[in-house]
């Protein structure tokens, strides 16, 4: 009896601990099954047109960094591998580009052989000038070395005539060199900013600004009516005013991300504009989705907060409704720099995070803009001197020594998709070629529970901390009507493959590499994780994989 009464209570003590497994992994599968990222498309199904906005601009620091062999080098790789068409940076006036200066009279000397040598070279490798009009040159300059290390000009000119004359010699130099055909492809920005007083437009104000614009508009105008022209190039969103202090007022705890942002300057830019009939071909502005303070009860004074991470997303809607409601609703929507961060020092941007934050933020917000230009396409990046490790945060998608990072192979991915959507879904899109119908999908892993943007990090362990947080998801791919028995590419960027700061820590953080090392880094970033998959004999392929947190993956028909 004691031995049936033993073998009964095992048996109940067995059962429930196999039921509470069974409950976990019950409950574990369903959590899996709500975060999966799950596509299903059928390859002759009609499609939606996919423009590739998030490869027309990117940004650089200034023109002069742009007559190094390193910074050419990583442009042609960046027009390469991710497909960029115009190319946007500071300090074409700036006087280490010999533009402008003034004989003993006052009498204006132009002189263009810098920006030649800069813009056939760009030329040359199928990339055009996204043209930024800044800063006034030294002569015309009432304040100087208003900002960055190499001493930028940030100041309204002191003559708005002998300004208007060098922008006229200026356009109708590169119209005569390069023929009109081509400059009216490119774009023609007034300033970079100009609502940052102290740094960019130190003296001015929002009318003096207008006044710029206005007197810089016209004249590109009368040399062509064709060219593009537009502005504010403004930084930044903020909170609404007013939506912020009815929060407050209520007296109730309120939840910041609630709270709608605005772009700065942008109504009353287009309201001058058309009171002023001026021309507005394109309308720009920076929507960096930066820490913010706000003062809330109980909670301390400057307390920051990190804003949503669908932040970007929102802003490009507020500014496609305002465009839209405007007396301009064919202007085209430039955000002319935009980044995790504004900081050139932000760890965050060498992370395999950011990858997955470029990712997530562009493909989410397909058909909003024309252009969401990532700041900047390489660390040969001169605003400030504390820049000594090789891996310093810097903008770049690629360093200094020509390494590429994970966020450059988020937009090498993202530039192998084709012209047509088949099907999309938070985490996940499926398109096709119009041209050759093959296949292209792409996965990404921004973990389900971080809710904010990519924070700023300060050293290399905070922003390895946020890679080796978040849960894996599992990405389920299905598609039909392919040919059978054809082969895809299946390419993922982790942690393992393709990281660059993960093979750098694993050399024990080299300062500087030596020249074996850097050769071994360069190839090692390259490396991301390559599988072939092939369709079944009735031309359906079905691709599961757990895709790690951070993590994105390409899936690529070759034949």
């Amino acid at each position: 009896m004691r031995w049936i009464l033993s073998l009964v209570v095992c048996s109940l003590i067995c059962g429930s601990v196999a039921n509470a497994e069974t409950r976990q992994t019950g409950i574990a599968a369903a959590a899996d099954a709500a975060t999966a990222i799950h596509l299903t498309a059928d390859a002759k199904g009609s499609g939606k047109p996919l423009v590739h906005f998030w490869s027309k601009v990117v940004g650089a620091g200034r023109a002069n960094e742009g007559l190094r062999s390193t910074w050419q080098e990583e442009l042609q790789m960046a027009g390469k591998f991710d497909g960029f068409q115009y190319v946007r940076f500071h300090g074409i006036f700036q006087d280490d580009m010999f533009v402008y200066r003034e004989d003993e009279h006052g009498t204006p000397i132009y002189n263009f052989q810098y920006v030649d040598d800069l813009y056939d070279r760009m030329l040359a490798k199928g990339i055009r000038p996204f043209v930024e009009l800044s800063f006034s040159p030294g002569p015309l300059a009432p304040v100087h070395n208003t900002t960055f290390w190499w001493h930028a000009d940030g100041s309204p000119p002191l003559d708005y005539n002998k300004w208007a004359d060098l922008v006229h010699a200026f356009v109708e130099h590169c119209v005569q060199r390069y023929g009109s055909d081509e400059v009216r492809q490119w774009y023609f920005e007034v300033w970079n900013e100009p609502n940052l007083y102290q740094s960019f437009f130190r003296g001015g104000s929002q009318e003096k600004y207008f006044e710029l614009y206005k007197v810089t508009a016209e004249t590109i105008k009368k040399i062509d009516p064709q060219l593009r022209v537009g502005g504010p190039a403004t930084s930044n969103f903020n909170m609404d005013h007013e939506a912020l202090k009815a929060a407050q007022s209520s007296g109730k705890p309120f939840d910041p991300f609630t709270i709608p942002w605005r772009p700065v300057w942008i109504d009353d830019f287009l309201n001058y504009c058309h009171t002023n009939n001026l021309p507005v071909d394109f309308v720009s502005t920076h929507p960096y989705p930066q820490d913010f303070a706000i003062d809330e009860p109980g909670i301390p004074k400057g307390h920051g907060y990190r804003r949503s991470i669908d932040s970007t997303r929102d802003d490009l809607r507020t500014m496609r409704k305002i465009i839209d409601a405007s007396p301009y609703p064919k202007a085209e929507i430039h955000l002319t720099e935009w980044n995790s961060s504004p900081s050139p020092t932000d760890h965050s941007h060498d992370s395999l995070a950011a990858a997955t934050f470029i990712a997530k933020t562009n493909l989410e917000s397909i058909g909003l803009v024309d252009s969401l230009s990532y700041w900047t396409f390489t660390d040969v990046f001169e605003e400030n001197r504390l820049t000594d490790s090789i891996f310093h945060g810097g903008f770049g998608l690629i360093n200094y020594q020509e390494i590429v990072k994970p966020a450059f192979h988020a937009y090498r991915f993202m530039n192998e998709l084709g012209d047509e959507i088949l099907f999309q879904t938070p985490g996940g899109i499926v398109s096709r070629d119009s041209k050759t119908g093959r296949i292209a999908a792409v996965g990404y892993n921004y973990p389900p529970e971080t809710k904010v943007s990519l924070p700023v990090t300060t050293s290399q362990e905070a922003a390895d901390s946020i890679d080796n947080s978040g849960s894996a998801r599992d990405f389920v791919l299905n598609l039909d009507h392919l040919p059978a028995n054809a082969s895809f590419l299946v390419e993922t960027l982790d942690k393992e493959h393709g990281d660059a700061i993960t093979v750098w820590e694993a050399m024990g953080k080299p300062e500087p590499p030596n020249r074996e090392q850097i050769e071994a880094l360069r190839k090692l970033a390259w490396n991301t994780e390559k599988k072939i998959a092939r369709t079944d004999e009735t031309g359906r392929l079905h691709l599961s994989v757990k895709l790690p947190a951070w993590s994105i993956v390409l899936v690529k028909q070759m034949d």
